[in-house]
């Protein structure tokens, strides 16, 4: 099931947009019932021929990649069979993907890579950035649509789902992160990076970040969208998801630089990995130890 859904998305088009979301995104309203924030997509549709402007708008983001990136290779690479592209033979969904500055790294690092944003025009600029790049091709497709309606055309299907500084745009957040996990397949994993709801983030990734420094868009968060690690790991424990790590996020808009360390009242990222699927009546009778 999950292979032929997988073929059909693939063959609509370059990149797939579905007919239920179409009229929503290409109309400026989505469902009642999607997680998706209107305000939210006129901001970033605004951003969106700026993803790829490494010293623009979005730098702190390209610069999340040196502590994102290495976090999912090592995560996965256990499991993985080449040392030179460790997660090969992986399939990773990237979830609110923008314009593919997380997507392609990990598609370079071997594995098989989906990009899912809601906004036709990230999606537009994630495929004409990787068409760039001829060692993508073959291993690296882009979906425009929601994640829970992909949940449910694609549920257990990916080895590790990436959600990095999304779920604090998003309405209904125990219904986002409920889909990232029914994405997920029994015993894969699921990453997320995003920012702890307290003054200090307030402060610093608000009124700083935004008003000061402006490193960031103004507008760009919302602080009542915020979230705390408690909080995500309960959701994604209702789900199904154990929480495995948790590290807090420091950036120094100075150098541009981000570190990890071990207060997450600002920004943290965490690695939950669903629970293995319990063995089937014909796995358990095969097992009784009979003789």
């Amino acid at each position: 099931m999950c292979t032929k859904t997988t073929l059909a998305i693939r063959a609509t088009c370059r990149y797939a947009t579905r007919r239920s979301l179409c009229s929503s995104a290409n109309s400026g309203t989505a469902k009642s019932s999607s997680t998706v924030n209107e305000e939210e997509l006129r901001h970033f549709r605004r951003l969106s021929a700026s993803w790829w402007n490494q010293s623009g708008d979005l730098m702190a983001l390209h610069s999340m990649n040196r502590l994102r990136v290495p976090l999912i290779r090592n995560a996965l690479s256990a499991e993985a069979s080449s040392s030179v592209e460790p997660l090969t033979g992986l399939k990773i969904l990237d979830v609110g993907c923008g314009g593919g500055v997380l997507t392609e790294p990990l598609a370079r690092l071997g594995a098989s890579v989906t990009g899912l944003d809601v906004l036709e025009e990230n999606v537009a600029v994630a495929t004409m950035h990787a068409d760039l790049d001829p060692t993508l091709q073959g291993r690296l497709t882009y979906v425009q649509s929601t994640v829970e309606d992909m949940a449910e055309e694609m549920p257990s299907c990916f080895d590790a789902v990436v959600a990095s500084e999304v779920v604090e745009h998003v309405n209904e957040q125990t219904t986002f992160v409920g889909a990232c996990c029914h994405l997920v397949k029994p015993g894969g994993s699921l990453f997320m990076t995003t920012l702890n709801k307290t003054w200090a983030s307030y402060l610093l990734g608000i009124v700083a970040a935004e008003k000061l420094l402006r490193v960031v868009p103004d507008g760009t968060h919302d602080w009542e969208k915020f979230i705390s690690p408690a909080t995500l790991q309960e959701i994604a424990a209702a789900n199904g998801c154990e929480t495995r790590l948790l590290h807090g996020m420091y950036y120094n808009p100075l150098s541009n630089r981000w570190r990890w360390g071990r207060d997450t009242s600002i920004s943290y990222a965490m690695h939950m990995v669903k629970a293995a699927a319990p063995p089937s009546v014909d796995d358990k009778s095969s097992g009784d130890g009979s003789s």
